[in-house]
């Protein structure tokens, strides 16, 4: 059995997170959107997306509206770890207004700062004022302020799904009423780096083989985006997967997190068989939003 225990909270927690908020409400988003025919569909429209985060820099996104008369029910689908952010399924874009974020160092956003894979997850995190995902965590915000201000869709239905920062930017802007979150980043990460050396968790640990004396500083940083300590600000529906008991993704390891978490916490044990995790996965978010689920057909081999 899994030991629970909760990442420290910093003092300056909030003066952290207020601060960021402060610099967003001083800068205007300025979105631009440009229609791309090549992304369209009859079902829907694809919109290139320019929103202004903090820096200043320049952001951009995938945004799919369903053809004919709104109010849609909304989708925020914020950026994973990786270089490249591809426009929303085709089944998502049939049902909702659809919002994929590329932030800053991802491709399509990475002018002037081009994110290297490995190395994001440990850039400028020896000091939580100069980690990059402080600006990360204030694009995705910002993107979801863009989805929150969209007259085309109906505000009670807006579902968002990532990871640990799709959990932060759902607690920083509330008025969701669904959240689906997938495999996480931060959460207990100082001991996560002790079990695996998958990446991009070994990033951390090739950091501080390279740098030991800053692991109390590494420690420190991260645990600002830990998203335990935002959690109970969610007050919608949450959708929380997990795998094998005494894995990190187990129910016993992330329970603490379940637990935190102010919404209606709807647990889901993962089969590991891709086809019937998503068509599960899709059909209780499609009830909590209340639209129609999108089953795929699978091929049986």
């Amino acid at each position: 059995m899994t030991t629970a225990t909760k990442t420290p909270r910093p003092e300056n927690f909030d003066a952290y997170w207020d601060a960021i908020d402060a610099e967003l409400a001083a800068l205007p988003a300025a979105p631009a959107l440009e229609a791309s025919p090549l992304r369209s569909t009859p079902f829907s429209t694809t919109y290139e997306l320019r929103l202004t985060s903090i820096g200043p820099y320049r952001v951009f996104g995938w945004y799919s509206v369903p053809t004919g008369p709104g109010r849609f029910p909304g989708m925020f689908n914020a950026p994973g770890y990786g270089s490249v952010v591809t426009p929303a399924p085709y089944d998502d874009r049939e049902r909702f207004a659809v919002l994929t974020l590329a932030h800053r160092g991802q491709r399509l956003a990475d002018k002037p700062f081009a994110a290297s894979y490995p190395g994001l997850l440990t850039h400028g995190i020896d000091d939580p004022a100069t980690y990059i995902y402080r600006g990360i965590a204030a694009d995705i915000i910002r993107a979801v302020e863009f989805l929150q201000s969209r007259p085309e869709i109906d505000q009670e239905r807006v579902g968002i799904a990532g990871n640990d920062l799709a959990i932060i930017a759902a607690c920083r802007r509330p008025g969701f009423a669904a959240l689906h979150v997938t495999d996480l980043l931060f959460h207990r990460v100082m001991e996560v780096r002790r079990r695996t050396e998958a990446y991009p968790i070994e990033e951390i640990n090739d950091h501080l083989r390279q740098f030991p004396e800053s692991e109390t500083a590494v420690g420190a940083t991260l645990s600002y985006f830990d998203p335990i300590h935002h959690a109970p600000r969610f007050q919608g529906r949450v959708i929380f997967k997990h795998g094998d008991s005494g894995s990190t993704n187990g129910a016993d390891w992330l329970e603490p997190l379940a637990r935190a978490l102010g919404g209606t916490v709807e647990p889901y044990a993962m089969t590991f068989e891709g086809g019937t995790d998503r068509d599960a996965l899709d059909a209780r978010m499609a009830d909590y939003l209340d639209v129609e689920a999108k089953p795929r057909v699978w091929e049986i081999v």
